[in-house]
Formats: structure tokens, sequence, C-alpha cells
């Protein structure tokens, strides 16, 4: 199973009532829960790890992880409100209003920490839950604990919310040293200070540099080789980046390169279709509202 750790949370979008007034509506949402959604929907053992509410809102993350197939049994539930993101779109691109204090994602614990199974094989780290404390620690702790599994980590880092650079900066550089996939922007590699080569130097197998329109590169000792974009017309970008993290596991899980030993021997080659399979199904979620990975007939 590939364990995706991090926030779940309700995404309100904006609405046009039958009134023609502005209105927002709930959707399930969150980076990380949107990357486990995606890969139960390509069929792959999707799971999922977080602080979840037992309100109302919370009922809509576990309903909506359930229809797409995604175990939800390790999540710690909680009597905490769900954190709530409203959403605004500029130019199809998202602007989000966090609403995050106290809540069942963001006071997440270790006491909250799960016994991972031998089943687990992977687990995936990244998005806001790597910055709001105490659960960013708990992550991290997690990340720690890994074992012999795989880690992937898309740190999407949004300096906007990071409160306490220099802790997050130091738990961030722990858990990248610790992966052995991690995608990441040029803007991200530019605010760490780092770049492919020093993450390769740090024990990181395969390093995935996003670069929207223009594609990814796959970074790895061997080498770089690119994998374009698709051409498609853009609703929104909301989701793009989770989703192609769960094309590309589930893209290695489908070629049964999901093992530590399997990374860091891989050559580029092999890498490609997974980074396809992502691309893929990356334009099939920005090309439609919101964050609505494909299922696997639609590809």
């Amino acid at each position: 199973m590939i364990l995706c750790c991090g926030e779940a949370l309700i995404d309100m979008l904006p609405r046009t009532t039958p009134a023609s007034e502005a209105a927002f509506a709930p959707y399930a949402g969150g980076a990380v829960m949107n990357t486990a959604i995606a890969l139960g929907r390509l069929g792959a053992r999707s799971g999922y790890f977080g602080g979840v509410s037992n309100d109302l809102f919370g009922e809509i993350l576990t309903d909506t992880l359930t229809a797409s197939h995604v175990d939800h049994s390790l999540c710690a539930r909680s009597d905490r409100p769900t954190t709530l993101a409203f959403v605004t779109l500029v130019d199809g691109h998202a602007k989000y209003a966090f609403y995050d204090e106290n809540t069942a994602g963001r006071m997440l614990s270790t006491s909250d920490l799960p016994t991972l199974e031998d089943d687990v094989s992977t687990l995936f780290f990244g998005g806001i839950s790597l910055v709001g404390e105490p659960a960013a620690d708990t992550y991290a702790a997690l990340c720690a604990q890994a074992g012999n599994r795989v880690v992937m980590i898309d740190p999407n880092i949004r300096p906007g919310f990071i409160t306490d650079e220099a802790r997050y900066r130091a738990r961030l550089e722990k858990m990248l040293a610790r992966a052995d996939i991690v995608k990441i922007s040029d803007e991200d590699m530019d605010w760490l200070g780092t770049t492919a080569a020093d993450l390769l130097k740090g024990g990181t197998a395969i390093v995935l540099i996003t670069r929207g329109a223009e594609g990814v590169d796959i970074v790895t000792r061997e080498g770089t080789k690119t994998v374009p974009a698709q051409k498609v017309d853009v609703v929104d970008t909301v989701g793009a980046g989770d989703t192609f993290n769960a094309g590309f596991l589930a893209g290695l899980d489908q070629a049964g390169l999901l093992s530590r030993d399997k990374l860091a021997a891989v050559w580029l080659d092999d890498l490609v279709p997974a980074a396809q399979l992502g691309a893929k199904t990356a334009a099939i979620t920005v090309s439609r509202a919101g964050a609505n990975p494909p299922w696997s007939h639609e590809l």
C-alpha cells in the first residue's frame, strides 16, 4: 500500500447561485489527500493517514476517500474542527485563505502515529502539512520511522505560510535527506538553497523538477530526461501537481519498481513511463474544475 500522510481539508470553491449571488461550495481537498484519491482512482492500493474530524466536513472527507477506494482506517479521529480553505481563482490559478487553528489535522500528535504493517511499501509526504505544528513534527517523526520503505516528498513550499522559518528548514532538510523520490520546483530549490545534484548526493534516488507547461525533468545519477506536459485547455490548476505525484507512484508500482533497492539502481529510461502517466493524469485534472483526478478508465 502507498500511504499518503498529510493534510485533508475542505476546499470552499467559488460558485454562483441561481440568484447570481457569490457563494462557496465544500469539496474534499488538500494536497496529500488529493494524491491519495488519485492513486485510488488509478487502481493502486492507496491509504491515507492524517487527523480527521468527526464533524460534518470530516464525514465529507472520509466519504470521498471511501468512494475513491482509499483506506483511511489509520486516520486519527477527533472532535476538533476540519480545516477549511476558501479558494479564489485568479487567471485560472488558485489562491487560498486557510482556517486551520486547533483543527483535527493541525493538532495531530506523535501519540496518534499508527503502527505500520508490512504491506505499507511507500510513504508519501508533502504540502502545508509539513509547516503547521504540531502536525508537521508528527509527520517528520513518521518519516524517520519509515525503515526500508520508499519515501516520496513533494515540499510544495509556500513561504507565506511559514511562521518559523528556521524550524521549517531544519524539519524539511531532515525529511529530504531520507527521501528516495523528491518532486520539487526551481522556486522550491532556490528557496532551500539546494540543487538536484545536492539532493542526489544526500541519498535521493530520483529528483523530479516540475516546469509547469514545459513538463518535468527526471534527474538521477545517470543524467536527466525531460517528459513534456500534455497540451490541454486549462480550466484551473487545482490538484495538478498532486495528481502528477499519484500518476508517477502508480506508474512505478505497475512497473514493480517501488522498493528502495530497485529505485537506487533504476535506469532513467525505465522511469519515463511513470512520468508520462503522471503528466497524462495531471492533464486530465487541469482540464476540469477543482481537484478531480481521473479514474483509470478515463486514461
